[in-house]
């Protein structure tokens, strides 16, 4: 008789990163992060062409030419250029609300659109590249906001994090520790365009049309779905771990992990857990285990009812 394996907490958390990677390779969330990203780049280049065409319509080379010349000659006193990567567009159309004093006036709303990036928007558009190299691109929607949850770990990690994506104090690319590429200067430098005026982005504000502005607000959307994707995949993945995590706890044999894998289609090759709990033995036994890993569809109260009796037999059956 072939003598079963024991594995040890290494072994075991091997075996859980497996499952991860199976979970999350052939979930929905992660194509549609995926998806998320690629209409996000294709609208950004179209963002960068239609930006172009309405800053020159307001503010043409020639002026820009003008007042370069004039600062050559008179240094500030010939007026003010800034080489920006931060826009504000507003609607021409305006939109009639009421003041403080219940009178009408007329409001013109008006959008941010900046071509550089946060740590976070970029730790979202490149989390598989960051998970890749060992760091975890999960650290700040694993917390789900409650900022109560920042211990060291957290913090260590979105160090590392800020020094991968060029964020740390340094911004010196020969000292960062994981890669010679700074993706903040990268973006920042992507796109830029002369502008008249200060260097407060916000004192600038380009009218639109109404056209051209719900695009740019499409724009924006497209930017925030790379980020809720990767809290979607993220939520997804991380629900079915910790129920996995629940359920191996209780395996104390290869084949019942085998059984489960074979089940839920994901190639491993061994596993011993600890033992626990007839209870919990009977409620993350292979077949139920991989029923709850399935992807979830509502039941009704009668299917919930099933369920817990069922549960309850099996339960009953390992006591006697």
């Amino acid at each position: 008789m072939e003598k079963r394996k024991t594995l040890n907490a290494e072994k075991r958390k091997a075996i859980a990163n497996v499952f991860q990677q199976h979970f999350e390779k052939n979930s929905k969330f992660n194509e549609l992060h995926k998806k998320a990203i690629a209409t996000y780049n294709t609208l950004r280049e179209q963002a960068k062409v239609k930006m172009e065409v309405i800053v020159r319509g307001h503010q043409p080379q020639d002026d820009v030419d003008t007042i370069r010349k004039m600062r050559l000659k008179y240094n500030d006193n010939g007026g003010q250029l800034h080489h920006d990567n931060c826009f504000y567009v507003q609607n021409e159309k305006g939109r009639e609300e009421l003041d403080y004093n219940d009178n009408p006036k007329m409001v013109f709303d008006d959008l941010h659109i900046k071509f550089k990036e946060s740590q976070d928007f970029l730790t979202s558009y490149y989390r598989d590249e960051l998970n890749a190299k060992g760091l975890d691109a999960d650290y700040k929607v694993r917390i789900n906001g409650n900022y109560d949850k920042r211990n060291p770990s957290y913090y260590n990690m979105e160090s590392q994090v800020s020094e991968y994506l060029g964020y740390s104090s340094s911004n010196d690319v020969s000292k960062n520790r994981f890669t010679d590429m700074n993706y903040k200067n990268s973006w920042e430098n992507d796109f830029k365009l002369w502008v008249i005026g200060r260097s407060y982005c916000n004192e600038r504000m380009f009218q639109v049309d109404n056209e051209t502005f719900e695009w740019f607000r499409a724009f924006k959307v497209a930017r925030d779905n790379v980020k809720s994707t990767h809290e979607q995949l993220f939520q997804y993945v991380n629900k079915k771990m910790e129920l996995l995590k629940l359920g191996l706890k209780t395996y104390k044999t290869f084949e019942e992990v085998q059984e489960l894998a074979d089940k839920r289609g994901v190639a491993i090759n061994e596993s011993i857990l600890n033992e626990s709990s007839s209870m919990a033995l009977s409620v993350y036994s292979p077949s139920n285990l991989a029923e709850l890993l399935a992807d979830e569809v509502e039941q009704t109260k009668e299917e919930k009812i099933a369920i817990a009796k069922k549960l309850l037999a099996e339960q009953q059956a390992s006591l006697n």
